[in-house]
């Protein structure tokens, strides 16, 4: 076996790629984001796994794992969009092995397979959150006047609602169809110095 911290490094260096792969629904949502990556969305869907684990009193730490590890496999399977998932099978199970079976620490692992269950309260918190992270990027892709988006998003009557399981989740994701998504700095803007 390798020495922990070679082993650690390579992970690291490993997951610094998530940075560079575009997520792959730009092909069907007809956008040009480069910069939503599998790192980017990672990211906000782990805020958003903090929050729901807050208003849901389950574990934060665990949510939180859940939410930066959700979609490290991409890194060696690549991203799918929702036609992409039709015709593409992915061995997760051998990627979390690889990944994460012989790192120095079991954590990692344990905590993708928890997630890869969805049967804990966590678990479940986690993929709301990745969900509602799906809405939040449809909202904003709407606001930019993307009629794609504006399909996904409204398909068969908020059909993304309907993925998500947690009451907090559901409340969020309600908010997130009615608030405008520039809405966070309107009462920001100045045109004054201080």
């Amino acid at each position: 076996m390798k020495n922990p911290n070679q082993k650690i490094s390579d992970f690291l260096f490993e997951v610094g790629t998530m940075r560079r792969l575009q997520r792959m629904h730009r092909q069907t949502l007809l956008v040009e984001d480069s910069s939503d990556t599998i790192a980017s969305h990672s990211y906000r869907v782990t805020l958003i796994g903090w929050h729901l684990a807050k208003l849901e009193g389950a574990d934060p730490y665990k949510v939180v794992m859940m939410c930066l590890l959700h979609d490290l496999g991409e890194i060696r399977s690549n991203d799918h969009n929702w036609v992409h998932k039709r015709y593409t099978k992915v061995f997760d199970d051998e990627i979390n092995k690889d990944q994460l079976g012989d790192m120095p620490f079991t954590d990692l692992y344990d905590i993708v397979e928890e997630y890869e269950l969805r049967e804990s309260r966590e678990s479940i918190l986690a993929k709301d959150a990745d969900v509602i992270d799906q809405i939040l990027l449809l909202r904003e892709y709407e606001w930019q006047g993307s009629v794609e988006a504006k399909k996904w998003l409204y398909r068969d009557e908020l059909r993304h609602i309907d993925q998500i399981k947690s009451k907090a989740g559901k409340e969020l994701g309600r908010t997130l169809y009615q608030r405008d998504p520039s809405a966070w700095w309107q009462d920001l803007s100045t045109n004054i110095n201080r």
